[in-house]
Order: C-alpha cells, then structure tokens, then sequence
C-alpha cells in the first residue's frame, strides 16, 4: 500500500457556493475554509471533498470531450520521498514537487490525470 484516500478536490469558481451545495446534499460540516479552498468532513471527522478556486473557470459538460469533468484525488501518505518512487515505478509523472517533507506533491496518473500526495501537518 502506498497510501489512502484522502479527499476528492472538485475545481470551481466559487469554493463557498459550491460547498453550501454539497454540504446540504450530502450532510457534511466545514472542517476548513480558507476562502479559495474549501474543505468538507463527515460526521467522523474525516474530509471527503475539497472545493478549491480556479481562475476562468469552463464548467464540465457531460460527454464533451472538449470540456472534461475539472477534479484531482489526494491520496494521503506517510513519507513523501517513498510515496514518491513507489508512484513514478507504476508510471506517474512528477509536475509540481516539493522539497519539504510535510506538505504536497502533484503527479499525474499514466493518461494525464492528476493526483496529490499529500503528507499530515502534524507529522
């Protein structure tokens, strides 16, 4: 195993609109608002969906290739630098590293979709 889901981050235009929306929908509470990014817990604590800002945003639509649903999956893990090898050995692509060992990195899958590492704030 090399990590666990973590969260679904949804792009949008209005993170606090967007999060109204899905916090009545799905019975969710605020866990963090940071105005451009949002974040979602269920009844355990747990964070299930991320809202963040996205400049010039162009909503998905439905079948259109030319306008593709606009979301990433964090995955948590203990050790950034081990997630690290082990993601790239099953053909991920590195696109925003960082050197911290607490923190974020932002990968792509195999065919271009992309995906976070993610590290606990308190480690």
């Amino acid at each position: 195993m090399i990590g666990r889901l973590y969260t679904v981050v949804i792009d949008c235009p209005d993170p606090g609109e967007l999060a109204g929306f899905y916090e009545k929908l799905l019975s969710l509470s605020r866990q963090e608002d940071a105005g451009d990014f949002i974040v979602l817990q269920n009844a355990a604590g747990t964070p299930v969906v991320a809202f963040q800002r996205v400049e010039n945003f162009r909503a998905p639509r439905w079948t259109d290739s030319a306008r593709p649903p606009q979301m990433h999956i964090d995955v948590m893990v203990a050790d950034l630098n081990v997630a690290e090898e082990q993601v790239l050995a099953l053909g991920a692509t590195l696109l925003d590293g960082s050197d911290k060992p607490i923190g974020y990195r932002v990968y792509e899958d195999p065919v271009g979709h992309p995906f976070c590492l993610i590290t606990p704030e308190e480690a």
